[in-house]
C-alpha cells in the first residue's frame, strides 16, 4: 500500500502563487509516474501535470507556462509550483502515483485525499 499526503493548498489572490507537495509513503519498490489532477465544483477531474521517474513532464494546456511539476525521487515527493493563478484554477487538487511493489509485475494506482486551492478575483 502507498499513502499519498498533499500539503500546501489554501487561498490566494489572482496573480499570486502557491506550491503544493505530495509525499508518498508505504511499502513499494518504486514509483514510476506521479501526477496532479484537479476537480472544480460541478466539473470532471482533469489532469494538470505529470512527471515520470525520468523527470519527463507534461502539462494541461491551461497551465502551461504557469505551473511547474517536479519531484524528488529520493524522498518520494512531487511538487507543483503554481504561478500567475487565476480564479479558474480554483479546485481540489489530487496527487496520483503509479507504484510498483515487490513481487508484483503490474503497477498499482494511488490517490491522495485532495487539497483545496482557492483563487480569489
Amino acid at each position: 500500500q502507498v499513502q499519498l499526503v498533499e500539503s500546501g493548498g489554501g487561498l490566494v489572490q489572482a496573480g499570486g502563487s502557491l506550491g503544493l507537495s505530495c509525499v508518498a509513503s508505504g511499502r513499494f519498490s518504486s514509483i514510476s509516474v506521479m501526477r496532479w489532477y484537479r476537480q472544480a465544483p460541478g466539473k470532471q477531474r482533469e489532469l494538470v501535470a505529470a512527471i515520470t521517474e525520468g523527470t519527463t513532464t507534461d502539462y494541461a494546456d491551461s497551465v502551461k507556462g504557469r505551473f511547474t511539476i517536479s519531484r524528488d525521487i529520493a524522498s518520494n515527493t512531487v511538487y507543483l509550483q503554481m504561478n500567475r493563478l487565476v480564479p479558474e484554477d480554483t479546485a481540489v487538487y489530487y496527487c496520483y502515483a503509479d507504484a510498483l511493489h515487490y513481487g508484483v509485475l503490474e503497477s498499482r494506482s494511488y490517490w491522495g485525499q485532495g487539497i483545496q486551492v482557492t483563487v480569489s478575483s
